[in-house]
């Protein structure tokens, strides 16, 4: 039998290049067509491409035939393979089967998690094949030592592996038996040509097997990445148990080298390459021993060299938040690209990667990102998603405006007046409504806004973004075409055909590949419910795609699993906390740990281990930056293990200069995070903004104010300012909301009917009330909410308004006053009017909050005040001019309270006065409108603090006075 041929290099070597030279170096000499003989297997198609692009880096020549480890099957096959079933109809299928089983009351999940949980049950149904565990050992665990929730998992699973097997393969399986046949098959007739496998750790269990069979064939060989020569075989011979030793980084080159039968000394060095720091490998191989064993980190520790020298490439970041993290690797990059340095970052966080492309954009720097763009983020994916989030619910303003200023909404021909339907429908909305719109609500805007093709525009609208409202089921088929339809139809726009540009570039091409996926699949998904469908959608956009840009070849951003395919010169490990490297365990919800070890699955720690294997790859390249962040969004963080155990090693070795070596590391690690910083920090306010007090022109000044704007010149000039001088109005939300606004709306027009109506008992009240909510309250909680207050306090109230002791002569009725000398009009509307047996006035105001007190109304709120003195005047018409006997202020809660002003002789009069000279103060160019002069309480908010900017002064700022043009 021959050898098993099973060479290796180390970590920190460009594995690609060093593999083609050894190729080359084998072949020397050979004719040209023996190379073409060659077949090589790769991991992963990037690694397809680098071996490729290192060929050509050598001259012109033939090339070995290059495979992927997927590839192998349908290329090396001497009989035709068996058709497989799609993987989404698989899923659909166990989703199908998961509805059965949360019906049965047996076992409970959210329902929301339907379809990520059948992906999970795909996945162990995958792993079963790869691993060759069959249903029979499943059912054959012993649960009895388990709770009953595993034993209905052993049931379950039995039935969904019952329900899977046929004459149709998943994928994996027929991989699998593809790979065992043409095992036993080259066992009696190898193959003629070489056949050659590199790169792949073997950590699944049809790849492992191939492996073993390739380094078996006369003519095979393997190549391993990432080989620890420095291990001792008492360490590779105390990695026999997978409990505790899956973590390990060589763990798998372990299991292969026993299923090969070999030791590892009879492992071979692919070429003579060393690499980059061979002294620094030494000091993370032994950082990473098994826990068991990390004893002998006493005794090898003292054999390790000087640490300083060891470690002199390489750097510590440990930043202070996530952002600064982002920031300093950010500079890193930078300052490689500046020196021609070609420089990777490799980490699993993706939300880092993010945040440190933005920071390079600063620069005009755009790296080479492996991992594209989330499928589901794209521009089309964005869209299909927001589409069917309209299933199932009521059409809102926010929802609807988002679908129209998507980019690729309207993308045909008239996409610019598009746009300018949107804007001018945007404002219409925000200040009118409807909360919810219709397509009558469209077309009546369209009609009466006299915009070109504008009916046409409300047309579409009403028939692709409204009457999606039922939230019954749907057959999955039916769903899908409806929602590819309605996108389309948005998309395409005024168009007569196609659909815009929806489908075109590299994104729009992914998701109508998922998109054609799903609806040639959908008859297996059943009936489905507008969340389930959304939630479907989801997973079915889960890829990731690569959209053409131009970016700088030199920075590359890396997953950790192309760690061994980059040949960077500086690798930067960023994100080393524990929970992101390595990433948390999922949770697996068919099988725990002790019953995958029984049947011969994966453990939780081999993903662990997986990733401590890339690790040790990243850090050993020539010059290396670990950065971490010391807290994350909410909490501080913990530091990955492996970081967390190089730390404490090199601190217990003072002999060999850990403790100095660490401290130059994170020194160095310091003086980025100070870059950062200085770089981050806003340049210095010659002196902060002050308290603003503007003082336009006389001319310029209003010459008409409310009764309710006269509350607010008193206490917050500026808003006045903002709102009558520069014509500034906030606008209305985006969504409306049963907001206080809304309820004191609702509340005076429900009094101001009853009033009118001459109601007197409680049951006209309530109906007036339900009237008024069903027009005006979109709602239906908070109609039943308003209504059972209204309810609660209509018996108060119906008292109050029986021993008024007065008869209603004037309800919302708009009046004003203008004091000729001055040219200012004061307007107000009382919410009522009544008129005492005696001829005097009282003045009733309706309060939804805490009604002002005496000592307010006097010195503030003197509202319900100047609306005496405008009644005294004869400012409301149909009303003779008469003397005020009460004002009153009435808090309509559940508890009806009132506050009763009575006021003295010639108070109304001295009132008036005090406002003719807030009026003649304000008429003079020295006053300004000082912000926030006298607010009633610090939670104060203003519309205008923004304006103002508020936050960079405080209260006790002096206002600075400033005399505008």
């Amino acid at each position: 039998m021959t050898e098993p041929a099973l060479y290796a290099l180390p970590p920190g070597v460009d594995f690609p290049t060093e593999l083609v030279a050894g190729i080359l170096a084998r072949h020397a000499g050979q004719p040209p067509e023996t190379l073409a003989r060659l077949t090589l297997i790769l991991n992963t198609a990037r690694m397809r491409r680098r071996v490729a692009d290192c060929f050509a880096a050598t001259g012109a020549r033939l090339l070995p035939r290059l495979l992927l480890v997927t590839e192998v099957p349908e290329a090396l096959a001497r009989e035709p393979l068996a058709p497989v079933v799609p993987s989404l109809r698989r899923r659909l299928h166990l989703a199908r089967l998961l509805e059965g089983l949360l019906q049965t009351g047996s076992t409970h999940f959210p329902r929301a998690g339907l379809y990520d949980l059948a992906d999970s049950l795909a996945r162990l149904m995958a792993e079963m094949q790869e691993e060759a565990v069959s249903r029979d050992r499943i059912a054959a665990l012993d649960v009895g030592n388990h709770s009953a929730h595993w034993a209905r998992m052993q049931v379950f699973l039995g039935i969904v592996a019952e329900a899977m097997s046929g004459e149709v393969m998943d994928a994996e399986a027929r991989q699998r038996r593809a790979v065992e046949a043409l095992a036993e098959g080259w066992q009696v007739s190898p193959p003629g040509h070489p056949v050659m496998l590199a790169g792949s750790t073997g950590s699944r269990g049809t790849t492992a097997l191939l492996m073993q069979a390739i380094a078996r064939l006369p003519g095979g060989a393997v190549v391993l990445p990432g080989f620890d020569f420095d291990l001792p075989d008492s360490v590779w011979h105390g990695m026999d148990d997978a409990l505790t030793a899956e973590d390990h980084p060589q763990y798998r080159f372990r299991r292969l080298m026993e299923a090969l039968g070999i030791a590892p000394r009879d492992v071979r060095p692919w070429t003579t390459a060393q690499a980059p720091a061979p002294d620094r490998n030494r000091l993370i191989s032994l950082s990473l021993r098994p826990a068991p064993v990390t004893d002998q980190w006493l005794t090898e520790g003292q054999a390790l060299p000087d640490l300083i020298p060891a470690t002199r490439d390489m750097t510590l970041i440990e930043a202070p938040s996530e952002r600064a993290e982002a920031l300093a690797i950010a500079l890193v990059l930078r300052q490689a690209a500046e020196a021609g340095t070609t420089a990777a970052l490799v980490c699993p966080d993706r939300n880092l990667t993010r945040r440190v492309t933005a920071a390079l954009d600063r620069w005009g720097l755009r790296p080479d990102d492996s991992a594209g763009r989330p499928l589901a983020l794209s521009a089309p994916g964005r869209l299909l998603r927001q589409v069917a989030g309209l299933f199932g619910q009521r059409l809102t303003i926010d929802a609807a405006l988002a679908i129209l200023k998507h980019p690729l909404v309207f993308s045909g021909p008239g996409r610019g007046g598009h746009l300018i339907l949107t804007r001018e429908y945007e404002l219409h909305a925000r200040r009118n409504g409807p909360a919810f719109p219709t397509a009558e609500s469209l077309a009546a805007w369209a009609a009466a806004s006299g915009i070109g093709r504008a009916v046409e525009w409300a047309a579409i609208l009403g028939e692709t973004l409204c009457g999606h409202e039922d939230t019954g089921t749907t057959p999955l088929p039916e769903l899908v075409a409806r929602h590819l339809s309605v996108t389309e139809r948005l998309a395409r726009g005024f168009g007569e055909s196609g659909s815009g540009a929806l489908w075109e570039k590299e994104a729009g091409e992914a998701a109508r590949s998922a998109m054609a996926d799903l609806a040639a699949e959908a008859g297996a998904g059943g009936a489905v419910t507008p969340g389930d469908y959304a939630n479907l959608l989801r997973t079915v956009l889960s890829g990731e795609v690569r959209e053409a840009e131009t970016v700088n070849p030199s920075i590359m951003i890396r997953g950790t699993l192309e760690a061994r395919v980059q040949g960077a010169d500086l690798v930067v490990l960023g994100g080393l906390n524990d929970g992101v490297w390595p990433a948390q365990a999922a949770p697996d919800p068919w099988l725990n740990r002790a019953m995958r070890k029984a049947a011969g699955l994966l453990l939780p720690e081999r993903q662990i281990g997986l990733a401590a294997h890339d690790y040790q790859q990243a850090i050993a390249a020539p010059r290396v930056v670990l950065s971490r962040s010391l807290r994350g969004a909410e909490a501080e963080t913990v530091p990955s293990r492996w970081l967390n155990r190089l730390v404490n090693l090199m601190e217990g070795l003072p002999d060999r200069q850990g403790p100095q070596a660490l401290k130059a590391m994170r020194q160095r690690g310091h003086d980025w995070l100070a870059l950062a910083a200085a770089f981050d920090r806003p340049p210095a306010l010659a002196e902060p903004a002050p308290r603003p007090s503007p003082r336009p022109p006389v001319e310029a000044r209003p010459k008409r104010l409310s009764l309710t704007e006269i509350g607010t010149l008193v206490r917050d000039p500026y808003a006045i300012y903002a709102r009558h001088v520069l014509r500034l109005r906030p606008l209305d939300p985006l969504r409306p909301e049963p907001d206080p606004r809304l309820r004191g709306i609702v509340l005076h027009e429900i009094l101001e009917k009853f009033v009118r109506e001459g109601g007197r008992d409680r049951e006209t009240l309530l109906r007036i009330a339900a009237h008024t909510l069903e027009a005006h309250v979109a709602w239906p909680l908070a109609r039943s909410v308003w209504l059972a207050r209204i309810d609660r306090a209509a018996d108060a109230f119906l008292r109050f308004s029986a021993n008024t002791g007065g008869t209603p002569v004037l309800t919302e009725q708009k009046g004003a006053v203008t004091i000729e000398d001055l040219d200012f009009t004061l307007t107000g509307k009382p919410d009522r009017i009544d008129r005492l047996p005696d001829g005097r006035l009282h003045l009733i105001d309706y309060k939804t909050g805490t009604p002002p007190t005496e000592k307010q109304q006097k010195a503030y709120d003197k509202q319900l005040l100047l609306a005496a003195a405008m009644a005294e005047r004869g400012g409301f018409p149909g009303l003779d001019p008469a003397e005020v006997a009460r004002l009153t202020y009435v808090g309509v809660k559940g508890d009806l309270k009132e506050v009763v002003t009575v006021p003295g002789p010639g108070e109304i009069d001295r009132v008036w006065e005090e406002f003719r000279t807030l009026v003649s103060r304000y008429a003079r160019q020295g006053t300004g409108y000082t912000a926030r002069r006298a607010p009633h309480s610090t939670s104060y908010t203003s519309d205008y603090d923004h304006l103002s900017r508020f936050g960079e002064w405080d209260m006790t700022a002096i206002p600075r006075g400033e005399d505008l043009a």
